[in-house]
């Protein structure tokens, strides 16, 4: 199998050719509106939002600002946004994306006391101030001596995220894209002799000059004869392939903060044995019965039911069965029978959630497991994988 990944359709081309793609005015109008909703209801009258090297959707989802090192904002209804970036050479490209902020500078010593003096400037009062995102404890620190109890909107964020527009959902497919080219550049790299290492490289070198960002790309790999491992590592080894192998991975490509997720098994040089054909039986089967009861109004206490088919197979996961995803790991976060994730939500599935169904099927002392899975939209129906790589369980080499 060395099938190419298909055309990314047409539509989207212009946005990945684009020097820098953006969103429109539209769609950032609706951000904001939803913003000032749980702002209010929250009872707060300003939000400062932050990011920490790469992570803190919210900084780009409000300004486009992709964060790098470091990026703390104010956001106040009615107002543009000002931000606050490290370091001072990120700063002018900062500006060009997140034009329609007021302000877009070097934080300088310290961005929270450059938040704080915009705060004051607008007259900002005790106890209204709500946060977004991983800030620091030194950070919390200097706003709540000044602020007084600072409120955390994280939840209600994680809530306003779970839904997509249809042009987040065009970025999403981009991302899915670049991660299924990920995924082909992975198939084609496995050969006796490479490690996993060399494996990694192969991803990257898959997606990066279609444009895309390196998210994640765990990868696993042991004998399926003697197998001492049941998850990809988060860490690639020094390990070196060798035929009777089994290659499991998970991988995640951005477009900007966008990032698609497909998980995929292969071996090397071999057919599976009956053990892991077994396994990865037992994983495509729960696949299809969660995929069947998916849609606009289903509960997550269905998809878990639905799942039982692993456990009927003698087997457990070790992974999420189960996640939102696109601007963040998002709920619901989702177990199996056997391993519980949490109390099951009781919020039915939207039409437009995106999640990664992901039943990483494993043995009950975890020696051996499978991986498949991928990112897929909710539709009043049922779901629409937003993935074009295959499914399945492929022999390469």
């Amino acid at each position: 199998m060395t099938e190419k990944v298909p055309a990314l359709s047409p539509h989207l081309q212009p946005l990945l050719a684009a020097e820098y793609p953006r969103f429109t005015n539209a769609e950032m109008a609706r951000r904001r509106k939803a913003m000032e909703f749980i702002l209010a209801a929250a009872g707060a009258e300003h939000l400062v939002f932050c990011g920490y090297n790469r992570a803190g959707s919210a900084v780009q989802w409000l300004t486009q600002w992709p964060v790098t090192a470091e990026a703390i904002g104010v956001f106040s209804p009615g107002k543009p946004d000002a931000l606050f970036v490290q370091y001072v050479n990120h700063a002018p490209l900062a500006r060009r994306l997140a034009d329609a902020a007021e302000t877009v500078e070097w934080g300088g010593e310290s961005s929270i006391h450059k938040a704080i003096e915009v705060l004051e400037q607008r007259g900002a009062h005790a106890n209204r101030i709500a946060i977004i995102g991983p800030m620091h404890f030194e950070q919390h620190a200097a706003l709540s001596e000044k602020f007084g109890k600072i409120i955390s909107l994280n939840r209600a964020y994680a809530w306003l995220r779970r839904v997509k527009s249809s042009e987040e959902l065009d970025w999403l497919r981009i991302g899915a894209w670049l991660s299924d080219c990920g995924m082909a550049g992975l198939r084609d790299a496995i050969r006796p002799g490479v490690n996993e290492r060399e494996l990694g490289d192969a991803i990257e070198r898959a997606y990066v000059p279609n444009g895309g960002g390196t998210g994640i790309h765990y990868i696993g790999t042991t004998s399926m004869h003697d197998s001492q491992l049941a998850v990809p590592r988060q860490f690639p080894s020094a390990r070196r392939l060798a035929k009777g192998d089994v290659v499991v991975a998970e991988i995640t490509a951005h477009f900007f903060d966008h990032g698609g997720q497909v998980l995929r098994s292969f071996t090397l040089g071999e057919e599976p044995p009956q053990l892991y054909r077994t396994l990865h039986a037992a994983a495509d089967a729960a696949f299809d019965a969660i995929a069947h009861v998916l849609k606009a109004g289903a509960t997550p206490a269905q998809v878990i039911a639905a799942s039982r088919v692993i456990e009927d197979a003698g087997f457990t996961v070790i992974d999420d069965l189960l996640h939102g995803y696109g601007g963040g790991y998002l709920p619901p976060i989702l177990g199996s029978t056997s391993r519980p994730a949490g109390p099951i939500p009781e919020e039915p599935f939207e039409a437009c959630q995106t999640i990664v169904i992901q039943p990483n099927v494993v043995t009950r002392d975890h020696k051996a497991g499978v991986q498949t899975g991928e990112l897929v939209v909710i539709t009043q129906d049922g779901i629409e994988s937003l993935h074009a790589f295959p499914r399945g369980f492929f022999r390469v080499g």
